[in-house]
């Protein structure tokens, strides 16, 4: 018991491990502040304070893999007021309870007898503006957030709970990542939706799932309440699916897999989750900046913070594939790492929970991996730089960055060509394409019906790694990596000049936002465009309100231009941030040559 103090207090007095401010206390001394600590049959330590709630839990040797900071709210109950999130390569993310409110307000004084309409009408009006069951606005809308006032204007708050990237492992200079519905912390009682998904850093989905868990079982000791998954509304996947399954165990009555029916945003509701008697556990190794994932007493993954790859390698699936040939097995008491021509053997630590050797089958997938990509080097990228590329977006007006705007095009140029039979068949009938400066949003620009030849110019490496890295994990699904050589993804810097030297059916080209006020570059933008264009070919162009005056003495036909501001796929984003504002000179182009 004296060997555990001291251990206990040597992790709370451990600089960066207690940093939100209701917890200092603890530093000082655990028993004193009235918390104790708990080991988990895992090893893990688990820290609670005086409300009874935990506040820190640790791997076996008393790493930090999550904290929280309990508060009261107005009505004097328990609520986390934050927390924050260890991922697996180093990282650290925010989670601020009600960090996002979306405001709407109704002026309802117009209407005949508004003095009588209540907030059970308004619940009714909620409803049905947002298409989804009067149970779930219950469930969501507290009374705080459906207020009438005596003027009979209306507010409507929809809160949730927001997910920021931490500077240094604290909030004082946090960027916002992401959202989902706000949660009932100090009783967990639903599974919930995570909205911008794509701008989670690797490892977030699991992080905050090993907190609600944990919270879970804290509030359940008998007995667990099971768990539904709801939103509004929900977006039920394949990944989501998955991620829950790892801490939870689906169940549906009948015969029906619970894949299946979680997958129908209609019935996902029907599928009833409860704890699995092992999750996953998280063990560091800080000497070797790794962290290993054991689920079952098997090895599930291992991520590496000074790999360049931003990757991890993990156990093959239940078909044998494992992204980009990356795999773990255990042999021998030792961790084998394997893929890109990588293979390191790392010793088992007793501590890390290891029972099971067998590993399942790996199916080879091919022996070229994604590195033949880049035909021209495979481009020196920072560790932390691969495991961060994703795109941040602004949770308030400031105008949205040039490469967080791309997939908006990009994703409505693949809506058009796939609801527009004419561009369909031009898009279908291009043998030779090139794409530049696309990198947040490559892959969606890739046509993969059948071989193609695909010139790439990219600006930005850590992007482009990752573009290709899921352009390879698709052609391996698919069987087709012997397709990989029509792929050149090559610096803009040194191959911009040979490149536009080149005949293309198709081109998918970015102005940058620093052209639009230099008619000159927009023009000799254009101009190669023109050359590189094959006679009668198309011309997909994002760029400035100016581009016919430019075009009027090219051999160019303006086919069809719109703001991209008023797109399907940006007011999509809005629905999430009503504030999100786009570049009001960008628009999404389509030329023609003559």
């Amino acid at each position: 018991m004296v060997e555990d103090q001291a251990f206990w207090t040597s992790i709370l007095q451990q600089p960066g491990t207690l940093v939100l401010p209701g917890n200092h206390r603890y530093g000082q001394s655990l028993e004193l502040a009235g918390g104790k600590a708990v080991r988990q049959p895992s090893g893990h330590w688990v820290f609670y304070g005086l409300e009874g709630r935990r506040f820190l839990m640790t791997d076996p040797d008393g790493h930090p893999l999550h904290e929280c900071d309990w508060g009261q709210d107005s009505q004097g109950g328990v609520t986390l007021l934050a927390a924050r999130l260890y991922l697996d390569w180093g990282q650290w993310v925010g989670l601020k309870p009600g960090g996002m409110v979306n405001t709407i307000s109704l002026d309802l004084s117009t209407r005949p007898g508004w003095q009588n309409i209540s907030r059970g009408d308004l619940q009714n009006m909620a409803a049905q503006v947002m298409g989804v069951p009067l149970t779930e606005i219950e469930f969501f809308y507290g009374e705080q957030d459906l207020v009438i006032a005596q003027t009979g204007m209306a507010t409507i708050r929809h809160r949730k709970d927001a997910f920021y990237v931490l500077d240094e492992g604290r909030f004082d200079h946090a960027t916002f990542m992401s959202c989902m519905g706000a949660m009932h912390w100090a009783r967990i009682d639903f599974l919930p939706v995570v909205e911008l998904f794509q701008s989670l850093l690797p490892g977030t989905g699991s992080a905050a799932f090993e907190l609600i868990r944990g919270l879970h079982d804290d509030q359940n000791p008998k007995d667990p309440v099971p768990l539904k998954y709801r939103g509004i509304p929900t977006y039920p996947s394949e990944a989501a699916f998955g991620l829950f399954s790892n801490f939870f165990t689906p169940s549906v009555s009948g015969t029906e897999s619970p894949l299946t029916v979680f997958m129908d945003q209609s019935r996902s509701h029907e599928v009833t989750w409860f704890p699995n008697p092992d999750p996953p556990r998280r063990y560091l190794d800080q000497e070797q900046r790794l962290c290993v994932t054991v689920k079952k007493g098997a090895i599930q993954k291992v991520t590496a913070a000074d790999d360049p790859t931003g990757l991890p390698f993990v156990q093959p699936d239940r078909i044998g594939f494992a992204a980009c040939g990356r795999t773990v097995k255990i042999q021998a008491g030792n961790l084998v790492l394997q893929g890109q021509g990588v293979r390191k053997h790392i010793p088992v630590n007793p501590s890390w929970g290891m029972t099971q050797e067998a590993s399942p089958p790996f199916t080879p997938t091919g022996t070229q991996n994604w590195h033949i990509l880049f035909p021209a080097g495979v481009p020196a990228v920072e560790p932390a730089q691969a495991f961060s590329a994703v795109l941040l977006y602004p949770e308030d007006r400031t105008e949205i960055g040039e490469r967080e705007s791309q997939p908006f095009v990009a994703d409505y140029w693949e809506d058009l060509v796939e609801q527009d039979a004419v561009h369909g068949q031009q898009r279908a009938a291009a043998h030779t394409v090139l794409i530049h400066g696309f990198d947040a949003a490559i892959r969606t620009c890739l046509t993969l019906d059948r071989l193609r030849d695909y010139t790439i110019l990219y600006t930005a490496p850590a992007f482009a790694q990752k573009q290709a890295q899921a352009l390879w994990n698709h052609l391996a699904k698919i069987q087709r990596l012997n397709w990989l050589t029509s792929f050149r993804f090559l610096p803009e810097a040194t191959h911009e000049e040979s490149a536009y030297q080149q005949s293309y059916d198709l081109l998918y080209v970015w102005i940058p936002f620093a052209h639009y006020s230099q008619p000159e570059a927009v023009e000799a933008k254009l101009r190669r465009v023109t050359k590189a264009l094959k006679p009668g070919g198309l011309a997909m162009v994002a760029g400035p309100e100016s581009i016919p005056q430019h075009v009027a003495g090219l051999p160019l036909e303006v086919v069809q231009n719109e703001p991209v501001s008023t797109l399907q796929p940006f007011r999509m984003h809005q629905a999430i941030l009503p504030n999100a504002s786009m570049n009001p000179r960008l628009r999404v182009w389509q030329l023609k040559k003559r």
